[in-house]
């Protein structure tokens, strides 16, 4: 038998729907979550990745690069990048700490220069090894870094999608809003656009061939960031993908930036 108070719950929701409605910033916000709790738990995960940049004339070169994540548990994901080619670049590798709130921690080790340096959250917002991806675009997107509003259902490339724009909380990122497309079936970011400081748009990142691993866990296989303002592209060639190695933070301690191999 229904209770009285759950009856009384029940008529309001049917007459008065409008009242338990969430707000377009209350939408985004759950929607961010739930892509969120699709994505954890996988552990730790490496793979390798060929970087392609492309100027404004349309010359390309390549970068080899090495990868590997580690999910922390009430923090964000710890990441080590190493680059393994071309030459001038070989042994080049950024450690980064991301967090869930205040800055992240990252630091570059320059083997030229046989020296690691911090990079300072004012330099957040610069071009990773000169290409169109920041530094703060590398670090893991954790929820709390931003604040949402939903804006609409969509298609995208006969896809059904949210919409929903997302606000860095960081007062020194280098973006005003990103305008996120989101899959619904497996919440899975298809294409995300950044707006400038002046809030103008200044790149835009699509993703393509997702692959699912551990019958959970999705990643792209392609992720194309395109720069509106200079003409200068990044394509990012991910392979090689293996989830629960047994990484462990002593894996990821900016100590040994200078004995990455």
């Amino acid at each position: 038998m229904i209770s009285r108070k759950l009856l009384t719950i029940l008529l309001l929701i049917l007459l008065a729907p409008e009242a338990f409605a969430q707000t377009p910033e209350e939408q985004g916000l759950a929607i961010a979550q739930e892509a969120d709790r699709h994505d954890s738990g996988f552990g730790d995960y490496t793979f390798d990745v060929v970087m392609i940049l492309r100027n404004k004339q349309g010359q390309e070169s390549n970068r080899d690069i090495r990868s590997k994540t580690l999910e922390v548990a009430d923090d964000g994901d710890k990441s080590l990048i190493v680059f393994d080619k071309p030459r001038d670049v070989q042994g080049t590798a950024l450690l980064s700490f991301t967090h869930k709130t205040g800055s992240d921690d990252q630091w570059l080790y320059l083997p030229a220069l046989k020296r690691v340096k911090r990079i300072a959250s004012d330099n957040k917002s610069g071009p990773f090894m000169g290409s169109e991806f920041a530094y703060e675009d590398i670090t893991s997107q954790e929820v709390e870094k931003y604040t949402y509003k939903y804006l609409r259902d969509d298609t995208l490339n006969g896809m059904d999608v949210f919409v929903y724009e997302r606000y860095p909380v960081d007062s020194k990122s280098g973006y005003t809003k990103q305008v996120v497309w989101m899959d619904k079936g497996e919440y899975r970011d298809r294409k995300i656009e950044y707006y400038d400081r002046k809030g103008d748009l200044l790149k835009t990142l699509t993703f393509k061939d997702y692959k699912q691993y551990l019958d959970r866990y999705w990643r792209a296989a392609e992720m194309f960031m395109e720069n509106h303002q200079t003409g200068k592209s990044t394509r990012m060639l991910q392979t090689n993908f293996k989830f629960r190695t047994g990484l462990t933070d002593h894996d990821f301690n900016k100590n040994s930036l200078k004995r990455v191999r």
